[in-house]
């Protein structure tokens, strides 16, 4: 049989099956499958077969063709728009935004499951989404949830190890050192130790998963807890959903707002393609066979970086200073001057600019939707309004930057403080807990499918300098 056909007949029996890895309309994906009893696991091993054929007769018809070029600039520009990985949960346009399976962000908040009386999608739905391609049902995330409470527990020693972190240790820095701790509990590592069929490898990668995923909560509030209140936590409840427990370890749950933000942020923060310094890291380890344990914990440490996950503290930082200096209701000439000030001042305006996109990131619109919805009047969005408003245009008169527009970081800030969640510092954490829903995702298609260790080539100045002398 020819590869074309081979391919045409995976193809077939995917749709047979009414799996859809390839981008959906958000109608057309709004049920992929009528099973209501069917657990993550169960599906997911019914799709990866699937998958495998899949992605087998894709490489046998297309496997010689050319992504692209790779010029020397990429090289020594941090291989900026290299085209070279693969990541099924998500693609991000340069003027779209991204899509989480074929979804947008407006897509997922209409037909992804919310709580009962919510109206945000919830991450617990969005991981069913980045796993299978299928939007789950309102029963399917509800055991997903139940699933992840049941898991939750963290270790005594774990514990242990963050109650003796000093308050001044930086919370990301608590966070990855809890995250490895808690390798302790790998099934993979001691699956893997005790000889594993590689085609059996995603099982105990899911296992490792889902524990993980489950236990984010405990480990994130703890740290919390310790470093800014009084290091006690309360219960969380079985039959509440993953943001509403994570809010109540925080202290925040009586507001349902905030538990509502949390379900909203936890969903858009997820997942980026993955190219992203925390979703690369993690997949580049775990391409090494480390457990997702020691993969995600490899991944917060590229999170905790000023030019990743930690720039939504310092855009905070920055709109506050700007605030003090010049007062919330300045005038747009007073704002103008302000930037201009600190861009001939050698310094960038955070929160302004993407790698990638070159509109105003879809996470900042939903962010400042909920904002307009939920704290119209407040003085400090206000501000941040003014902001979206002006700062484009400066930045597009300064004319070294390629995209003026916002990114998710000029917008989560606000919102946090609005609730009264102040601590800045805490905020890459809850960051990192979001991220844990796609990097690890896509660790598990990373060994259902096989995925071999990551090398590519370098070369030295003196090499190319060599290459490029004989042309």
């Amino acid at each position: 049989m020819s590869a074309l056909r081979t391919f045409t007949s995976a193809t077939k029996a995917v749709r047979h099956t009414a799996f859809r890895f390839a981008p959906a309309t958000a109608v057309g994906a709004s049920r992929a499958y009528s099973s209501k009893t069917q657990t993550l696991k169960e599906r997911l091993a019914e799709l990866i077969p699937q998958k495998k054929e899949e992605v087998k007769a894709f490489k046998a018809e297309y496997g010689s063709k050319v992504l692209g070029e790779v010029t020397v600039d990429q090289a020594y520009g941090g291989m900026r728009g290299i085209k070279g990985l693969i990541w099924e949960g998500s693609v991000l346009d340069a003027e779209e935004g991204i899509r989480f399976r074929g979804l947008t962000i407006p897509d997922c908040q209409k037909v992804l499951p919310a709580a009962e009386g919510g109206q945000e999608p919830l991450p617990e739905s969005l991981f069913w989404l980045l796993v299978t391609g299928e939007v789950p049902t309102q029963e399917q995330v509800k055991s997903l949830s139940a699933e992840w409470a049941a898991r939750s527990d963290i270790p005594e020693f774990v514990e242990e190890i963050i109650d003796r972190c000093p308050k001044t240790l930086h919370p990301m820095s608590q966070f990855s050192l809890a995250v490895n701790a808690l390798q302790h509990e790998s099934l993979f590592a001691k699956e893997y130790a005790k000889g594993l069929n590689k085609a059996n490898y995603w099982d105990p990668t899911f296992e490792d998963t889902m524990d993980l995923i489950a236990k984010l909560p405990k480990v994130a509030a703890r740290i919390y807890r310790n470093v800014y209140k009084d290091g006690k936590l309360p219960e969380i409840e079985s039959d509440k959903d993953y943001s509403y427990n994570f809010s109540k370890l925080l202290g925040y749950e009586s507001n349902s707002d905030f538990v509502e933000l949390m379900r909203l942020y936890l969903t858009i923060h997820s997942d980026h393609e993955g190219g992203n310094v925390s979703a690369h890291t993690t997949h580049l380890v775990g391409s090494a066979l480390s457990d997702p344990y020691l993969s995600f914990a490899a991944g917060l440490n590229g999170l905790a970086g000023p030019l990743h996950g930690l720039a939504n503290q310092e855009v905070l930082r920055w709109t506050l200073k700007l605030k003090d200096n010049i007062g919330v209701d300045a005038s747009e000439e007073e704002i103008k001057k302000y930037l201009w000030d600190t861009l001939n001042g050698g310094q960038v305006v955070p929160g302004y600019g993407h790698a990638v996109l070159r509109k105003t990131d879809p996470r900042y619109t939903a962010q400042r939707e909920f904002a307009l919805k939920h704290l119209p009047d407040d003085p400090l969005f206000g501000l941040v309004s003014k902001l979206y408003h002006i700062i484009p245009g400066v930045l597009t008169e300064h004319g070294k930057t390629k995209n003026p527009w916002p990114n998710v970081d000029a917008h989560s800030g606000v919102l946090l403080q609005y609730y009264g969640f102040t601590e800045q510092d805490y905020y890459t954490v809850l960051f990192g807990v979001s991220r844990a829903l796609g990097v690890t995702s896509q660790l598990i298609w990373d060994r259902a499918l096989g995925m071999p260790l990551e090398r590519p080539k370098s070369y030295s100045t003196a090499h190319l300098k060599k290459m490029f002398a004989k042309n």
